[in-house]
Protein backbone atom coordinates (compact mmCIF):
# COMPACT_ATOMS: atom_id res chain seq x y z
CA UNK A 1 0.00 0.00 0.00
CA UNK A 2 1.20 3.51 -0.80
CA UNK A 3 2.26 5.26 2.46
CA UNK A 4 0.33 8.35 1.35
CA UNK A 5 -2.93 6.41 1.43
CA UNK A 6 -2.55 5.41 5.06
CA UNK A 7 -1.37 7.22 8.15
CA UNK A 8 2.04 8.83 7.93
CA UNK A 9 3.93 7.85 11.05
CA UNK A 10 7.62 8.54 11.56
CA UNK A 11 8.50 5.06 10.36
CA UNK A 12 6.70 5.75 7.05
CA UNK A 13 8.76 8.91 6.48
CA UNK A 14 12.15 7.32 7.07
CA UNK A 15 14.22 7.55 3.93
CA UNK A 16 11.50 9.41 2.04
CA UNK A 17 12.90 12.62 0.61
CA UNK A 18 9.68 13.82 -0.97
CA UNK A 19 6.72 12.29 0.83
CA UNK A 20 4.86 15.57 0.48
CA UNK A 21 5.26 15.29 -3.29
CA UNK A 22 3.74 11.82 -3.18
CA UNK A 23 0.92 13.09 -0.96
CA UNK A 24 0.29 15.93 -3.40
CA UNK A 25 0.19 13.63 -6.42
CA UNK A 26 -2.00 11.10 -4.63
CA UNK A 27 -4.54 13.59 -3.22
CA UNK A 28 -4.63 16.48 -5.74
CA UNK A 29 -7.35 15.19 -8.09
CA UNK A 30 -9.68 14.12 -5.29
CA UNK A 31 -9.08 17.46 -3.57
CA UNK A 32 -9.99 19.38 -6.73
CA UNK A 33 -13.13 17.26 -7.21
CA UNK A 34 -14.20 18.08 -3.65
CA UNK A 35 -13.47 21.77 -4.14
CA UNK A 36 -15.44 21.84 -7.42
CA UNK A 37 -18.42 20.31 -5.64
CA UNK A 38 -18.17 22.94 -2.92
CA UNK A 39 -17.49 26.00 -5.08
CA UNK A 40 -19.11 25.16 -8.40
CA UNK A 41 -16.10 26.42 -10.33
CA UNK A 42 -13.11 24.53 -11.69
CA UNK A 43 -10.87 27.61 -11.64
CA UNK A 44 -11.81 28.56 -8.09
CA UNK A 45 -11.44 24.93 -6.98
CA UNK A 46 -7.95 24.68 -8.43
CA UNK A 47 -6.89 27.94 -6.76
CA UNK A 48 -8.39 26.86 -3.45
CA UNK A 49 -6.60 23.48 -3.56
CA UNK A 50 -3.30 25.14 -4.47
CA UNK A 51 -3.65 27.47 -1.47
CA UNK A 52 -4.43 24.57 0.86
CA UNK A 53 -1.59 22.48 -0.56
CA UNK A 54 0.80 25.41 -0.07
CA UNK A 55 -0.24 25.56 3.57
CA UNK A 56 0.18 21.80 3.85
CA UNK A 57 3.68 22.04 2.40
CA UNK A 58 4.66 24.83 4.80
CA UNK A 59 3.41 22.82 7.79
CA UNK A 60 4.20 19.35 6.45
CA UNK A 61 6.34 18.31 9.43
CA UNK A 62 3.30 18.71 11.70
CA UNK A 63 0.64 17.50 9.24
CA UNK A 64 2.62 14.36 8.39
CA UNK A 65 2.37 13.38 12.07
CA UNK A 66 -1.44 13.31 11.92
CA UNK A 67 -3.13 9.92 11.77
CA UNK A 68 -4.75 10.91 8.49
CA UNK A 69 -3.24 13.89 6.60
CA UNK A 70 -5.85 13.42 3.85
CA UNK A 71 -8.57 14.18 6.43
CA UNK A 72 -6.73 17.41 7.31
CA UNK A 73 -6.65 18.27 3.61
CA UNK A 74 -10.40 17.67 3.18
CA UNK A 75 -11.21 19.72 6.28
CA UNK A 76 -9.02 22.59 5.10
CA UNK A 77 -10.76 22.58 1.70
CA UNK A 78 -14.20 22.62 3.33
CA UNK A 79 -13.19 25.44 5.66
CA UNK A 80 -11.71 27.52 2.83
CA UNK A 81 -14.77 27.05 0.63
CA UNK A 82 -17.09 28.09 3.47
CA UNK A 83 -14.96 31.17 4.13
CA UNK A 84 -14.98 32.04 0.44
CA UNK A 85 -18.75 31.67 0.21
CA UNK A 86 -19.25 33.87 3.28
CA UNK A 87 -16.96 36.58 1.90
CA UNK A 88 -18.76 36.56 -1.44
CA UNK A 89 -22.20 36.60 0.18
CA UNK A 90 -21.26 39.57 2.37
CA UNK A 91 -19.79 41.39 -0.60
CA UNK A 92 -22.80 40.66 -2.78
CA UNK A 93 -25.23 41.89 -0.12
CA UNK A 94 -23.17 45.06 0.21
CA UNK A 95 -23.17 45.61 -3.52
CA UNK A 96 -26.87 44.94 -3.74
CA UNK A 97 -27.48 47.66 -1.17
CA UNK A 98 -25.87 50.10 -3.60
CA UNK A 99 -29.20 50.27 -5.38
CA UNK A 100 -31.65 52.87 -4.09
CA UNK A 101 -33.81 51.81 -1.18
CA UNK A 102 -35.46 49.04 -3.18
CA UNK A 103 -34.59 45.46 -2.39
CA UNK A 104 -33.05 43.44 -5.19
CA UNK A 105 -33.78 39.74 -5.48
CA UNK A 106 -30.75 37.70 -6.41
CA UNK A 107 -29.98 34.03 -5.85
CA UNK A 108 -26.38 34.45 -4.71
CA UNK A 109 -25.48 30.80 -5.12
CA UNK A 110 -26.30 30.90 -8.83
CA UNK A 111 -25.46 34.49 -9.67
CA UNK A 112 -22.23 35.30 -7.80
CA UNK A 113 -20.29 35.03 -11.01
CA UNK A 114 -22.55 37.54 -12.80
CA UNK A 115 -22.13 40.07 -10.03
CA UNK A 116 -18.36 39.76 -9.99
CA UNK A 117 -18.20 39.75 -13.78
CA UNK A 118 -19.86 43.17 -13.63
CA UNK A 119 -17.42 44.37 -10.98
CA UNK A 120 -14.51 43.15 -13.11
CA UNK A 121 -15.92 45.13 -16.06
CA UNK A 122 -15.40 48.34 -14.12
CA UNK A 123 -12.22 50.32 -14.70
CA UNK A 124 -9.37 48.71 -12.75
CA UNK A 125 -9.18 51.28 -9.92
CA UNK A 126 -12.93 51.18 -9.35
CA UNK A 127 -12.95 47.37 -9.22
CA UNK A 128 -9.91 47.32 -6.92
CA UNK A 129 -11.46 49.79 -4.52
CA UNK A 130 -14.81 47.99 -4.47
CA UNK A 131 -12.96 44.75 -3.76
CA UNK A 132 -10.91 46.28 -0.96
CA UNK A 133 -13.85 48.07 0.66
CA UNK A 134 -16.67 45.55 0.18
CA UNK A 135 -14.78 42.26 0.19
CA UNK A 136 -11.83 42.97 2.47
CA UNK A 137 -13.84 45.36 4.66
CA UNK A 138 -11.24 48.14 4.54
CA UNK A 139 -12.18 51.75 5.12
CA UNK A 140 -11.87 54.03 2.10
CA UNK A 141 -8.85 55.59 3.78
CA UNK A 142 -7.15 52.20 4.23
CA UNK A 143 -8.02 51.15 0.68
CA UNK A 144 -6.59 54.42 -0.68
CA UNK A 145 -3.42 53.84 1.35
CA UNK A 146 -3.18 50.27 0.05
CA UNK A 147 -3.37 51.50 -3.56
CA UNK A 148 -1.14 54.51 -2.95
CA UNK A 149 -3.76 57.07 -3.98
CA UNK A 150 -5.34 60.01 -2.20
CA UNK A 151 -8.54 59.61 -0.21
CA UNK A 152 -10.47 62.07 -2.45
CA UNK A 153 -9.38 60.12 -5.54
CA UNK A 154 -10.47 56.87 -3.88
CA UNK A 155 -13.85 58.38 -2.97
CA UNK A 156 -14.30 59.54 -6.55
CA UNK A 157 -13.49 56.08 -7.94
CA UNK A 158 -15.83 54.39 -5.43
CA UNK A 159 -18.66 56.81 -6.27
CA UNK A 160 -18.27 56.25 -10.01
CA UNK A 161 -18.05 52.48 -9.56
CA UNK A 162 -21.14 52.43 -7.34
CA UNK A 163 -23.08 54.55 -9.82
CA UNK A 164 -22.21 52.20 -12.66
CA UNK A 165 -23.03 49.10 -10.59
CA UNK A 166 -26.30 50.68 -9.43
CA UNK A 167 -27.25 51.04 -13.08
CA UNK A 168 -26.06 47.51 -13.94
CA UNK A 169 -27.74 45.94 -10.91
CA UNK A 170 -31.04 47.63 -11.67
CA UNK A 171 -31.34 45.13 -14.53
CA UNK A 172 -31.55 42.34 -11.90
CA UNK A 173 -34.74 43.68 -10.37
CA UNK A 174 -37.67 41.32 -10.41
CA UNK A 175 -40.31 42.44 -12.96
Amino acid sequence: MNPVGRSLRASDRTGSVDLFGAFYEDRYRAAVRLAIALTGSVAVAEDLVQDVMSDAHRHWARIAEYDNPAAWLRRAIVNRSVSRHRRLAVAARGLLRLGHQTRLTVDLAERDWELWDRVRELPARQAQLIGLVYVEGLTIESAADTLGISVPTAKSHIARGKDRLRHELSEWRTP
